[in-house]
């Protein structure tokens, strides 16, 4: 397993993580992801960490927090062999306190957290999403005070407009506390949005990738093509509703482009799909999922190997579009941007 660093830290996490979203199943949304019982995740963490994905992320949501239980149970008496990464902001109860990035809401989430992992601290925090209604400043001196305290190593956002990472990653510097280093981010052939303006700031500001969806809410599998939709008990079917929009026919020729490389490298289309995103700048770790072992081991497959210049050109011609406002602007001006390399 090739290791990175994570952003401008010093801290090094496996290219690929595995992602906990299919532990528990209990509720309906999460249940489309799987159901994974502690038995079960028990056999998916051994798999991983003989194959070198040490990091497993999690989140207090998924599964309202059953997730985290089973992946603390999971994980006992092999934390010292792995890195857990989890995740606070979004709603957890029902009270007026039990969401967002405030003072009292994150020591609670981090308290409760760790209580469901059954460890003394967590190597990697992300706040699931940006609380426009909290400051900054009270955001960042309370995860100052959580990562002085041992509670927390490291800190990072997920799902963060490009101007809320900003002004957090000013803050810090401004105050000396602890910067973002981490931002987990929805990224894959089928939505290249981080790249419009997410993935500038990373570069510029040290700030690693660690992707989500990396296969297109299951929509990169192979398995749907023209006059082939997605089938009954597949996560692309049950959650058809949620998730980026996007061209039907773009999708299609991005799995046509995915199955012609497959073919020249002899490996699956879900593999090739993981390992343009592993060859793309700023990316630190990408998320992986899997419902059972097979899954698993097909999608470690992802490593240990590289698509060619060509190949990756011919990716990108497929899944290239026309970016928003500003972006598309500053396009037409190439002698002012930095290359993404």
């Amino acid at each position: 397993m090739e290791y990175r660093q994570l952003g401008a830290s010093g801290f090094r996490v496996p290219a690929l993580a595995f992602g906990t979203a299919t532990f528990g199943g209990t509720t309906d949304f999460f249940k489309a992801w799987g159901s994974t019982d502690v038995a079960a995740a028990d056999r998916l963490i051994d798999v991983c960490l003989d194959h070198g994905v040490t990091l497993f992320d999690s989140a207090d949501v998924y599964s309202n927090g059953a997730a985290e239980e089973i992946l603390g149970a999971a994980i006992k008496g092999k934390r010292d062999r792995l890195l857990i990464s989890t995740k606070a902001t979004f709603p957890i109860g029902q009270g007026p306190n039990d969401y967002g990035s405030s003072r009292f809401h994150l020591i609670e989430a981090v308290d409760k957290a760790l209580k469901r992992l059954g460890t003394d601290h967590i190597d990697l925090l992300q706040l699931h999403g940006q609380d426009n209604y909290t400051p900054v400043e009270e955001t960042l001196s309370t995860l100052d005070q959580i990562v002085r305290s041992g509670k927390v190593r490291y800190i990072g956002g997920s799902n963060f407009a490009g101007w809320h990472m900003m002004k957090s990653l000013a803050t810090s510097d401004r105050y000396g506390y602890p910067r973002y280093v981490a931002h987990q981010a929805y990224y894959s052939l089928l939505n290249r949005d981080y790249e419009w303006e997410l993935m500038p700031l990373a570069l510029d500001q040290g700030v690693g990738a660690v992707v989500w969806s990396p296969l297109g809410w299951g929509k990169l599998t192979g398995k749907i093509r023209r006059g082939q939709p997605a089938q009954p008990g597949s996560r692309a079917h049950e959650i058809a509703g949620t998730g980026p929009a996007y061209p039907e026919e773009r999708l299609f020729a991005i799995v046509d482009a995915l199955e012609e490389v497959s073919e020249e490298v002899g490996k699956s289309i879900p593999q090739v799909a993981l390992n343009w995103l592993l060859q793309r700048p700023s990316v630190s770790s990408v998320i992986i999922g899997a419902r059972n072992e097979e899954q698993l081991v097909q999608n470690i497959g992802a490593v240990g190997w590289s698509l060619t210049p060509d190949q990756v050109a011919k990716l990108d011609a497929a899944s290239d579009a026309k970016p928003s406002y500003p972006t598309w602007h500053q396009k037409g001006f190439p002698m002012l941007n930095r290359p993404m390399v």
